[in-house]
């Protein structure tokens, strides 16, 4: 069964008979599942579910469940979740190339995938093939709900079967996509029937296409394509090969020029000076390579001197057009030679998973305006100075700013706030949100003091069935947080559990821990930080980078990552990006277990024995 295919336009159709959802960049799947037999068929009707058994794993899971539904097809598109409103392509094609069956199960294992549906062609035995989108989706929502499976796609599943939503509102749902550094939008008619193996107008794909001003370097005359580059430090920095969306004439026209002006031939490759600059649209920059590169324009009025490598860094992170991003090549730390524009793209690569934390927070942040080689201060009240856009909370007379969307964070980014500090509660109220307990060892040589003293928090929560959650402080410690409902918890009651798990601690470990608040008579000991937890209070937030001269990040973990290998220096800003991009975030069921967290009766036992 081949599937129905949107065209790709450039300009979004925007009259009320058309709905819009998140595009996905996976692969497009058609699950053909009867009672007897499951198939995923990919665009060239090929089963893969070999590929990804931890699909078919699950299906079988729910097997008892579906049974009323079959036989059934959904439509939908196989994906690496990297955050709510963006699949990592890249990795899903490294599972996609994979051929030992044992490999194949080690990477099922290690990062489960995805199926995102968004249409229902049939249910139980009945074809909805003729029947209007308008129709199909309202049986489609109704099967998800009826199954129990999520709405909108999300890591903090553990279903692997998922629906893609769709709006009416199309600015809504692309500024999802901006925000999310996503790929794009499909837009279709509400009444369009579905049309097997056809690419039809009544559906629209829009890409979230990038773009990068460079310079011409070459034209490979045995393929047509043409090598493109910037400068980088005034030495050509190549960027890889475009061929598509110039015209004949364009083409036949830039050709020539180049022909006549090559200064060396070799193997085909004709090699131009720069001095022929255009503006390429791509969806990403993936291992070096610019993905899906297009022609858009020549640009006549930039030098090549203006094509630089920075510049298709900043524009390559997709900043709000709102931020004006100063100083980019301002050195930040001396270790691994961070510059500015180094953090300001890690804070953009972060956002999705920083942002959700800062929430409806009030803001202290620590502002190093010289990096670790200046003064650094603390910053409460939003500055005068600050655009319109930035939304305030007023507090015990200070005019707090409140992080709620990309705009914010990249603008404090831009003012070089390194350290971002939140409270523990949400300013709509001030009961608790989350409980947290900072582990803090002497120096980082004790460490270890905080690994023991996490492991024996760990199995205490468990037994009490609360879920935890683990991060390093970007310093020397570690930092346990227990997510809580909201609205429920005051300050007394929270002190209250805090104090008698600290107390447990020390009693356990008189030698190893202690609540003795002046250093001098902690003895190398570990301190248990139960007094932070307060109103008032602030802890850094998780992905926050700290400023001191390790340039380390306050970094999320899995708890089977508390270990005697584990140590703080591990997590640098590199060392984050290359997690975000080959594992799940450990916080990202953080919110969605909250009203689970069976805290009450614990409580209850404690001011009882009290």
């Amino acid at each position: 069964m081949k599937p129905m295919l949107p065209t790709l336009k450039t300009d979004p159709p925007l009259d009320s008979n058309w709905i819009y959802e998140i595009k996905y960049d996976g692969f497009r799947a058609i699950l053909e599942w009867n009672h007897n037999v499951m198939h995923l068929w990919s665009r060239n009707e090929k089963d893969l579910l070999p590929q990804f058994p931890e699909i078919e794993t699950y299906l079988m899971s729910i097997n008892e469940r579906v049974k009323d539904f079959l036989p059934l097809i959904l439509d939908g598109e196989i994906v690496v979740l990297e955050n709510s409103g963006k699949a990592n392509f890249g990795e899903l094609q490294i599972r996609g190339r994979l051929k030992s069956e044992d490999k194949i199960s080690e990477y099922a294992k290690k990062r489960q995938c995805k199926l995102l549906v968004f249409d229902l062609l049939k249910i139980k035995g009945q074809s909805l093939i003729s029947q209007s989108l308008a129709e199909r989706k309202y049986q489609l929502n109704n099967f998800i709900n009826r199954m129990e499976l999520p709405t909108n796609p999300t890591n903090a599943s553990q279903n692997l079967i998922q629906q893609i939503l769709s709006e009416k509102d199309f600015n809504k749902v692309w500024k999802r996509v901006k925000s999310f550094d996503g790929e794009g939008i499909v837009a279709k008619t509400i009444d369009s029937k579905w049309e097997e193996g056809k690419r039809t107008e009544t559906w629209v794909k829009l890409k979230n296409w990038k773009k990068v001003s460079c310079f011409i370097i070459g034209l490979d005359s045995s393929n047509g394509y043409y090598h493109i580059g910037v400068y980088k430090d005034k030495i050509v920095y190549p960027l890889g090969l475009f061929l598509f969306s110039i015209d004949a004439d364009k083409k036949r026209a830039l050709n020539k020029v180049i022909k006549e002006n090559a200064y060396a031939s070799n193997h085909g490759l004709l090699n131009i000076h720069p001095s022929i600059c255009v503006d390429i649209y791509y969806l990403e920059w993936f291992e070096n390579k610019l993905r899906e590169p297009h022609f858009h324009a020549f640009r006549f009025d930039l030098s090549p001197e203006e094509c630089t490598y920075e510049q298709f860094l900043i524009d390559e992170a997709q900043i709000p057009i709102d931020i004006s991003i100063t100083h980019p090549d301002k050195p930040l730390w001396e270790k691994d030679a961070i510059s500015k524009l180094d953090f300001i793209r890690y804070m953009r690569k972060i956002s999705s998973f920083m942002l959700p934390f800062l929430q409806n927070r009030t803001l202290t942040v620590i502002r190093y305006p010289h990096g670790i080689f200046g003064e650094p201060f603390y910053q409460k009240n939003c500055p005068d100075y600050a655009p319109g856009f930035i939304q305030t909370h007023l507090k015990d007379g200070i005019h707090y700013i409140v992080c709620n969307d990309l705009k914010t964070l990249m603008w404090l980014a831009n003012q070089l706030s390194i350290e971002f500090h939140i409270p523990f509660h949400t300013i709509s109220d001030r009961y608790v949100s989350e409980i947290v307990f900072d582990l803090d060892p002497p120096s980082r040589n004790e460490f270890h003091l905080a690994v023991k003293a996490s492991q024996m928090m760990k199995k205490i929560f468990d037994q009490l069935e609360l879920v935890s959650f683990i991060k390093t402080s970007g310093n020397k410690g570690l930092q346990v947080y227990i997510p809580l409902p909201e609205k429920q918890f005051s300050w007394d009651d929270t002190r209250l559990f805090t104090e008698f798990i600290a107390n447990y601690l020390v009693t356990e470990k008189p030698d190893l821990f202690t609540i003795e608040r002046l250093k001098k008579n902690r003895k190398g000991r570990l301190y248990v930080d139960f007094v932070q937890h307060a109103e008032g209070k602030t802890i850094i937030a998780p992905y926050s980078m700290r400023g001191h001269e390790d340039a380390l990040i306050a970094t999320p973990l899995f708890w089977n990552e508390v270990n005697e290998q584990l140590h703080p220096e591990q997590f640098t800003m590199k060392a984050v990006l290359h997690r975000m991009n080959k594992f799940s975030c450990p916080f990202e069921n953080f919110f969605s277990i909250k009203n689970n967290q069976p805290f009450e009766p614990i409580l209850n036992f404690l001011k009882q024995s009290k």
